[in-house]
C-alpha cells in the first residue's frame, strides 16, 4: 500500500469515521443488506431471505455434471489480488483493460467499474470456492464433523449458484449478479462460529490433553489455508458490494479507507473489548494510547478492528485474572510506531497479565487449544451468536 502519512493537523486531529456502527458493532458484519441490530439477536437463517437458505442437493439429475464442473475448477489456480489493485479498480484506473464491446453497453463510468469487477468475480470466485470444497472434504477427522459438513454445503451451494448465473456483461445482468452476491455474502457470514463448533467437536473426539493438540500439523495447515482463503473471498465480495453504495466519506474506496486512523479504530476496539470484559468480570483495565497518534494509512478498518479487539480481549482477560486479588489493575499500553523510512505500521499491545508459560508456547498457536473454561466453550458453540458479535464471550473459540 502507499506510504502512511501524518495528518497536517497534528496528533490532536479529529479521528476519521469508519464504516462501522459506533456502539457494540457486529465487527466485519456484511456491508450491504445487513439486518438491523434487533435481527442480529435472532438465528441468522431467520434473518435471511428464504432463497438464501437453499442447500445444494447432491441427488439432482445433473449432480454428476455439477460435480465434474466443481472438480475442473478445483484444478485451476486462483489469481492473486492486492489491496492496491482493489483500490485502483474501484477508482476506475483499470478500465482500459475492459473490452470496448463491454464498455459500449454502459452509460456511466460507475457502471463500467461495477461490470468489470462483477465479471472478474464471476470468473474467480468459482475457483476459490471449489478449492475450499475439496479442502473441506479431504481434511482428516474434521471432514466428518456435522459443523464442517454444513460449511462445505454452503460452499457447494454458492459455487453452483455462480456457475448457473449468466456472465454480468450488461447493467441489468450486473444488478441481478449483485443480488446473488449479497445472498452469498450473508450465507457465509456464520462460517467462523460454525467452524469453531467443528474444532470443538474435534477436541471432544480426540479427547486428548490440550498440549497434544499442537501435534496435529495437518489440521493446522488446513485451517490456515481455509481462513486465509475466507478472508480473500469476503474481501472481494465485500469490496464489490460496498462500491455499489455511496462512500461513507471521500476517503473510502469500497471498504478500503485511504486514511485509516489506527487511533480511531483502536478506540472502537477498546470500547468493545471493555464491554465484554466488564460483562464477564465486572471490571476492566484502562487502555492508554502512545506514539504516532496522528498516523493514517490505507487499510480496511473492519479488519483492523477485528485484530485490535482480539488482542485487547486477550490482554484484558489476562490482566484481570492475574491482578484480581490485588485490587488494582495496571493499564494496558498501546504503542503506534512509525519511522520516516519504515514501510510498515507497527502497533504494539503491552500488558502485565503474567505472560505465557514456556511449556505452552507451542500449543498456543494451535486452533484446537484454548485456556477458556470448558463450560463457557460448550455454551458458546451451542449458542446462536453471530460471528464477530459482542455477545460472544471474552474467550472460548480457541482462535
Amino acid at each position: 500500500p502507499p506510504r502512511p502519512t501524518a495528518s497536517p493537523a497534528g496528533p490532536r486531529a479529529a479521528p476519521l469515521r469508519c464504516r462501522l456502527p459506533p456502539r457494540h458493532p457486529p465487527t466485519m458484519a456484511p456491508l450491504v443488506g445487513a439486518p438491523g441490530l434487533r435481527a442480529l439477536r435472532r438465528p441468522l437463517w431467520r434473518a435471511l431471505p428464504r432463497v438464501a437458505q437453499r442447500r445444494y442437493m447432491p441427488n439432482t439429475p445433473n449432480a454428476d455434471a455439477l460435480e465434474d464442473d466443481l472438480n475442473a475448477f478445483a484444478e485451476k489456480r486462483q489469481m492473486r489480488v492486492t489491496l492496491n489493485m482493489l483500490m485502483q479498480t474501484g477508482q476506475g484506473e483499470l478500465l482500459h483493460l475492459m473490452s470496448p464491446e463491454m464498455q459500449e453497453k454502459c452509460a456511466t463510468a460507475t457502471q463500467k467499474v461495477q461490470i468489470q469487477i462483477a465479471s472478474y468475480l464471476h470468473r474467480e470466485l468459482p475457483v476459490r470456492l471449489a478449492h475450499r470444497v475439496k479442502d473441506l472434504e479431504a481434511i482428516p477427522i474434521m471432514k466428518d464433523c456435522p459443523a464442517v459438513k454444513e460449511v462445505c454445503n454452503w460452499y457447494r451451494t454458492s459455487f453452483h449458484e455462480l456457475r448457473e448465473s449468466p456472465v454480468p456483461t450488461t447493467p441489468a445482468k450486473e444488478a441481478a449478479f449483485a443480488t446473488m452476491m449479497s445472498r452469498i455474502y450473508e450465507r457465509h457470514a456464520p462460517t467462523l462460529l460454525t467452524m469453531a463448533r467443528g474444532a470443538y467437536e474435534v477436541r471432544k473426539l480426540l479427547n486428548k490433553d490440550v498440549m497434544s493438540f499442537a501435534e496435529h500439523d495437518e489440521i493446522h495447515r488446513f485451517l490456515d489455508r481455509f481462513y486465509m482463503s475466507r478472508i480473500g473471498i469476503r474481501l472481494l465480495i465485500g469490496q464489490y458490494l460496498a462500491l455499489k453504495e455511496p462512500p461513507i466519506t471521500p476517503d473510502y474506496v469500497g471498504i478500503i479507507c485511504t486514511r485509516t486512523s489506527p487511533v480511531h479504530v483502536m478506540s472502537q476496539a477498546i470500547e468493545d473489548a471493555r464491554y465484554m470484559c466488564m460483562r464477564q468480570h465486572a471490571e476492566a483495565p484502562d487502555v492508554t494510547l502512545h506514539g504516532r497518534l496522528d498516523l493514517t494509512w490505507p487499510f480496511i478498518p473492519a479488519h483492523a478492528l477485528y485484530i485490535f479487539t482480539e488482542l485487547l480481549k486477550n490482554s484484558m482477560r489476562a490482566t484481570v485474572e492475574h491482578h484480581s486479588a490485588s485490587g488494582t489493575l495496571p493499564p494496558i499500553r498501546v504503542i503506534i510506531a512509525d519511522g520516516e523510512e519504515n514501510e510498515d505500521v507497527v502497533i504494539k499491545v503491552s500488558d502485565e497479565g503474567g505472560g505465557i508459560k514456556r511449556s505452552q508456547m507451542n500449543a498456543i498457536w494451535s486452533y484446537l487449544y484454548t485456556t477458556a473454561d470448558p463450560a463457557v466453550v460448550e455454551g458458546f458453540v451451542n449458542s446462536e451468536v453471530r460471528d464477530f458479535d459482542t455477545a460472544s464471550p471474552l474467550a472460548g473459540l480457541g482462535y
